[in-house]
């Protein structure tokens, strides 16, 4: 190299470290900056703020209404209901509402509500609960609790209502979208105990039955014990029933979801704002059934962790889905308490099948469409869990004589199809070892 040809590069090296160290110390300052510009944001909207607490504190004509706290958490309210349906501040009393919830222990009416375009919508009614004698349904409006429109209600305002002492009763006025009908119903509260498992039974040749109603904390353990008495029956292909399931707790959903899948199957990822906070969630556990095929049973009132479990063993093709598109609730909300018992409910990520399809607003769709009117389903319900050796039936509407639940057929003859296929593949492997 000569002597030009050294100095030029030599320059042109310095230019270089210059220019980076000009780039890197141009973008300290505008990080600086930024940082600088959101403080002093953040500064003024703060005293923005407190000016009208104090002038609402100060002027405002009920002053017994004008206290610190009944303003502070009127404005957190406010602040995380503007966000999206399921942000919510909770107030103590109902932080610990929300706790014996995912325990299976509440007083009420035995029905999951939510906000569903602004409007306070019936996810899904409880069986056995008084919501669900009522006759109420997934996708009910209710328009009105007590005569109080609940148009511009927080759920948080509207789950203080519906609750009460078990034997007082609430008065709701409800519309149901598909026939336009408006009904107004007294019901009567009830302290509320839901088994998550329930109707344990064969249904068919070698066909078990097995219906969750809410994931919450025992459901995994509830589900062995139940499927050890079908083994026991000979249980060579299950029906695992989802419907107006409205979700529960995410550990238990997975805690379910890895019985069926193999160590180490994805199970859910959560993506939020930062890449970094993404979580994901695959099969640990000990105890797994392999060894038999599957049917998952779907409706509307399918939900959140209803729709993890239905979307993770449909991804990985462990099992069928049959029955009617999912209610489409699949964002994650982080429950932030603070010093005084209250909590913030924040939504901070959303959930994506193994096949990174996103469950919010879009649900889970069956991979076998079966329509079912949500009435006919509340009704053999009802027969299903009436008293033993009942000889009238308790309501009229309950009769359930002439019904058949084509969800539950549907998905019986989809398990016998594949299990003569299975079969009949098992005797051709066995002949041609034989060859």
């Amino acid at each position: 190299m000569t002597r030009n040809q050294l100095s030029r590069s030599v320059g042109g090296a310095l230019v270089f470290l210059l220019l980076a160290a000009n780039l890197f110390v141009g973008a300290r300052l505008y990080q600086q900056e930024g940082a600088s510009r959101d403080r002093q944001e953040a500064f003024e909207n703060i005293q923005l703020f407190t000016r009208a607490l104090e002038q609402i504190r100060l002027n405002y004509v009920d002053p017994e209404r004008t206290s610190y706290h009944d303003l502070i958490y009127s404005g957190l309210q406010g602040m995380l209901q503007s966000l999206d349906d399921h942000s919510q501040f909770m107030d103590p009393d109902m932080h610990r509402g929300m706790k014996d919830d995912t325990s299976g222990r509440f007083g009420g009416l035995g029905i999951v509500i939510s906000h569903q375009d602004g409007v306070l919508t019936i996810v899904a009614p409880m069986e056995n609960t008084p919501g669900f004698e009522a006759g109420l349904l997934p996708g009910d409006r209710i328009v009105e609790i007590e005569g109080e429109s609940t148009e511009s209600m927080l759920l948080q305002d509207a789950v203080k209502r519906l609750r009460g002492d078990p034997g007082t009763p609430v008065t709701i006025r409800i519309l149901r979208p598909k026939t336009r009908e408006m009904k107004e119903l007294t019901i009567v509260r009830d302290r509320i105990r839901v088994p998550s498992v329930q109707n344990t039974e064969m249904v068919g040749d070698g066909i078990g039955y097995i219906r969750i109603t809410q994931f919450n904390d025992p459901t995994g353990d509830a589900l062995d014990r139940a499927i050890d008495e079908l083994m026991q029956q000979d249980m060579r292909g299950l029906v695992l029933d989802l419907r107006n399931n409205p979700g529960g707790l995410l550990s238990s959903a997975i805690d379910v979801s890895q019985r069926f899948l193999e160590r180490g199957d994805l199970i859910v990822y959560t993506l939020g704002r930062d890449e970094r906070q993404k979580q994901v969630f695959k099969a640990r556990g000990r105890r797994r059934y392999l060894d038999f095929p599957m049917a998952i049973l779907v409706n509307r009132g399918s939900a959140s962790a209803s729709e993890i479990v239905a979307g993770a063993l449909q991804d990985h093709n462990r099992a069928i889905l049959v029955g009617e598109k999912t209610f489409g609730k699949g964002s994650v909300q982080s429950v932030i308490g603070m010093e005084d018992g209250s909590a913030i409910r924040l939504t901070t990520a959303k959930y994506y099948t193994p096949r990174q399809r996103v469950i919010h607003e879009r649900g889970i769709e069956p991979d076998i469409f079966v329509p079912m009117d949500p009435d006919e389903w509340r009704r053999l319900l009802m027969h299903r869990n009436r008293p033993p050796n009942a000889e009238v039936e308790l309501d009229p509407d309950s009769d359930a004589s002439g019904l058949v639940d084509v969800q539950l057929e549907r998905a019986i003859d989809v398990l016998k199809g594949v299990m003569i296929f299975e079969a009949s593949a098992g005797r051709d492997l066995m002949l041609s070892r034989r060859d």
